[in-house]
């Protein structure tokens, strides 16, 4: 070859590497962890709880259950079929939400308001419900949130 050409060649060759090497795309970003590690499902219906000295409650519970749970179970419940069997008024589509709901009621019933209005007395009880819920039911959930509570 001759040695014109063979520096243009050169400059040709590395010119490509480098310019594939600039604009090459960036490795992607890899997703965010989740937050959450699970599904959030509100109950539908309010609870209101009778308190210790005559006072009372008023609050909604929401779970946070195993990611695909919630389908899975209504697809079991319903026998497979393309829907499951309708649920009393004010109740939602989890399996066993009676037993949630008693579980939640024997819990909270003539408790201290002070454990529901101090934020370290409310874990504890939402740990003693969640642990009640896995020991008695097939619910699969991970954690016990409470999105309103009122006591009066």
């Amino acid at each position: 070859m001759k040695p014109k050409l063979i520096l243009p060649v050169v400059i040709l060759i590395v010119g490509l590497f480098a310019g594939k090497t600039f604009f090459a795309k960036a490795p992607a970003a890899a997703a965010p962890k989740p937050k959450v590690h699970g599904e959030v499902y509100i109950m539908p219906k309010d609870f209101l709880i009778n308190l210790k000295d005559g006072r009372f409650a008023k609050l909604n519970v929401g779970l946070i259950l195993k990611h695909h749970y919630l389908a899975e179970a209504v697809a079991e419940a319903s026998g497979g079929g393309h829907g499951a069997p309708k649920s009393p008024d004010g109740y939602g589509s989890l399996p066993q939400e009676a037993l949630v709901r008693d579980i939640v009621t024997d819990a909270l019933t003539g408790a201290d308001a002070t454990e529901l209005i101090s934020k370290s007395k409310r874990k504890l009880l939402k740990e003693e419900i969640v642990e009640h819920i896995k020991s008695h039911t097939d619910v699969k959930v991970e954690e016990l949130i409470f999105t309103d509570v009122a006591v009066q």
